[in-house]
């Protein structure tokens, strides 16, 4: 009898324990988005040279006033986002535009410290990025085991789809 009430308690320890561990990984979702807002100065990292020639980009605006640009459907060039730095590094993308479409999208820098950020990278980034050209929008799923990456990714894509005013 007391081999059973030892068995049980053990059994419910272990349990405890296990569900009250908390891994990096899990409380990093809330922290992306607190990390990444103080990012105002990215449009110096754009690509402005390489834009169709607008002054409003040569000046240093990013565009992210709030309007959505539908008028200037015609805007053709390549736009690099906002450098983001995240908990596990620095995230930035490059789109290209053509004709007011997306036809490419990557990310130029991501985290790549450490053995575990290029096994997740090497599966998240691609799949984030043919996302973008199916989406033509900043408005994409997160990829799952790679929310900070994810997340950072969002952001930088953010402000180089308001530079190139879609």
């Amino acid at each position: 009898m007391r081999r059973i009430v030892y068995a049980m308690m053990g059994t419910v320890s272990a349990l405890v324990l296990l569900f009250s561990y908390h891994t990096s990984l899990g409380s990093s979702s809330s922290e992306t988005g607190n990390a990444n807002a103080n990012n105002g100065t990215g449009t110096g990292a754009s690509s402005s040279g390489e834009t169709s020639g607008d002054p409003s980009e040569a000046s240093g605006s990013s565009g992210s006033s709030g309007s959505s640009g539908s008028s200037n459907s015609s805007s053709s060039g390549t736009y690099t986002g906002d450098a983001v730095d995240t908990q596990w590094g620095v995230v930035q993308v490059k789109i290209t535009v053509k004709n007011g479409k997306i036809t490419r999208a990557e990310a130029v820098q991501y985290p790549s410290g450490n053995g575990r950020d290029q096994e997740i990278n090497a599966y998240a980034v691609p799949q984030l990025n043919s996302e973008v050209i199916a989406a033509q929008s900043g408005n994409i799923d997160a990829v799952s085991g790679a929310t900070v990456t994810s997340g950072g990714y969002l952001q930088s894509l953010q402000s180089a789809i308001d530079q190139a005013k879609l």
